[in-house]
């Protein structure tokens, strides 16, 4: 009985000798294992590289605009009468001069006629009061007529001249409104949509007009930047500088058009501290339209000779702006940055990065201070 109660005590010591050791050795392995894990260095981040460059790159200033017509002509008849004819399409492009309606000019010519026949008549009468003074004048010579019934003649003569003059006067005055019977384009542009249909009485009176003709080459963009940016623009105008100003759609993702600095306004608005600009643009393509909103973009500087890199790569934090430089061995580096003038899509660093250096553009996200990068 003793026997058996050693056996089966030394087989229970040796069941959990046996235990104890396999779970130290277990765990022995499972620390080393989680330490080699540890000390492992991570998979390379994939990221995309750009070199920095050394280029010029422009200093902008940009204002929101509203596209300005040089010209814009609300079209009038001159006289009163039917409207006969339109002989423009809504929205053609016109030239000045081109004839655009035409009126019932009937009783225009009538009156013409009426007064050039008045003038032949008055010219008859002048014609004989001249003759009349002519034989007076001689029998004054001869003393037979006394010198009032010259002098009658005479004041009888001017008269009728001035009878003539007039009737020359009524028969320009007729055939003007002859000539104003055919409307035509005081400007070259676009019509717009018709506003009196052929058949209608228009007047001189009338408010609305017939057409109207809206300039488009050139055009202007009135735009407005800071009170503050004005002695920037001042100093280049007074230099006799052309400055470049782009005209940019809302999102200032697409350029519209390229033209130049006409003029600036002679007063500040003091509600908002602004000050109005106008540029003008060839619009050759016509891809700028009246009452269109801009957004201008004023070149008052050009910066020569700097570091240039793409925007993407200026990262920002709460303390610092920095890029992620990439050296040699495929690290990347923090190297804080001063950022100056950020155009186009590239940003020019005024100190902390040189031309020649790599910095990472995208998968920043995924990076620290000598993580491993592989460029994709």
């Amino acid at each position: 009985m003793n026997a058996r109660r050693f056996r089966a005590r030394w087989i229970v010591i040796a069941t959990a000798t046996v235990a104890l050791a396999f779970c130290v050795v277990r765990g022995c392995t499972h620390k080393d294992a989680r330490n080699t894990i540890a000390s492992a260095p991570g998979p390379p981040v994939a990221v995309e590289t750009a070199t920095a460059t050394q280029g010029d790159i422009g200093v902008y200033l940009t204002g929101l605009g509203a596209v300005t017509p040089v010209y814009t002509d609300t079209v009038h008849t001159r006289v009163d009468g039917q409207l006969m004819r339109v002989l423009y399409t809504e929205g053609q492009l016109v030239r000045e001069g081109d004839l655009l309606a035409e009126l019932d000019a009937r009783p225009f010519q009538a009156q013409l006629l009426q007064a050039q026949g008045q003038l032949a008549r008055d010219q008859a009468l002048l014609a004989e009061a001249r003759i009349d003074l002519a034989r007076f004048q001689r029998l004054w010579a001869q003393d037979s007529v006394a010198k009032q019934v010259l002098d009658q003649q005479a004041a009888l003569v001017q008269q009728d001249e001035g009878t003539v003059k007039f009737d020359q006067g009524q028969i320009d005055a007729a055939a003007t409104n002859v000539d104003y019977c055919r409307i035509t384009a005081p400007i070259s542009g676009r019509v717009g949509l018709r506003l009196v249909d052929p058949g209608n009485v228009v007047h001189a009176a009338d408010t609305n007009g017939i057409v109207v003709i809206t300039q488009l080459q050139p055009i202007t963009v009135v735009f407005t930047i800071a009170e503050d940016d004005l002695p920037a623009v001042y100093t280049r105008l007074n230099a006799g500088e052309s400055l470049v100003v782009e005209a940019y759609d809302r999102r200032l993702a697409k350029r519209i058009a390229t033209g130049s600095l006409l003029t600036v306004d002679n007063q500040i608005d003091p509600t908002t501290g602004t000050v109005k600009l106008k540029a003008i643009f060839p619009n050759e393509d016509g891809a700028l339209f009246p009452q269109q909103f801009v957004n201008a973009r004023l070149r008052v500087d050009t910066k020569r000779g700097v570091t240039l890199v793409p925007d993407a790569a200026i990262q920002r934090n709460a303390d610092s702006t920095f890029v992620y430089a990439v050296k040699p061995d495929h690290t990347v580096t923090i190297r804080p940055v001063t950022v100056g003038t950020t155009e186009g899509g590239e940003a020019s660093i005024d100190k902390g990065l040189s031309p020649g250096e790599v910095v990472v553009v995208t998968g920043v996200d995924k990076l620290r201070e000598g993580s491993t990068v592989a460029t994709r």
